[in-house]
């Protein structure tokens, strides 16, 4: 069974607010720094992106992948791969908690599996690198109310 990779930081902003910037792909490129292009495939009844085209430029990887995006109540997004060039499976979640005060818990989980070798120590390496920068980039975002 696959390991997966998870941190959390907390963001001065209430958890409405925290995932209108998760739910909005078409800013991504604007905050997080591997994302080149967005473009929301599907949508569910309530508008919300249930699959998701992504141009992915990592340094090393270079990726035009598809996910499938799964939403549960208005706290939690999970995604997992449909399609892409260089990963094998794709599986990530957005988990939001109201933290007091007007603030939000986030947990970032991610497993990634690339179709090229690659020791588990380095992939559960490049894992922690992405979710740090996602949580930071959201953090920025979200705070600076753009």
């Amino acid at each position: 069974m696959a390991e997966h990779t998870s941190s959390s930081i907390t963001i001065e902003a209430a958890p409405a607010d925290v995932m209108a910037v998760i739910a909005d792909f078409a800013r991504y490129p604007d905050w997080t720094g591997e994302v080149k292009e967005a473009e929301v495939l599907k949508t569910d009844a309530r508008g919300r992106a249930e699959q998701v085209r992504l141009v992915m430029d990592a340094g090393a990887i270079k990726d035009d992948q598809t996910l499938g995006y799964t939403w549960t109540g208005d706290n939690e997004v999970a995604w997992t791969l449909v399609k892409s060039q260089m990963l094998r499976s794709l599986d990530g979640s957005y988990l939001l908690k109201p933290a007091g005060a007007g603030a939000t818990e986030v947990t970032y989980s991610l497993t990634v599996d690339v179709k090229i070798p690659m020791l588990g120590m380095i992939k559960r390496k490049a894992e922690k690198v992405i979710i740090d920068r996602a949580l930071a980039g959201l953090k920025k975002r979200v705070e600076s109310g753009a």
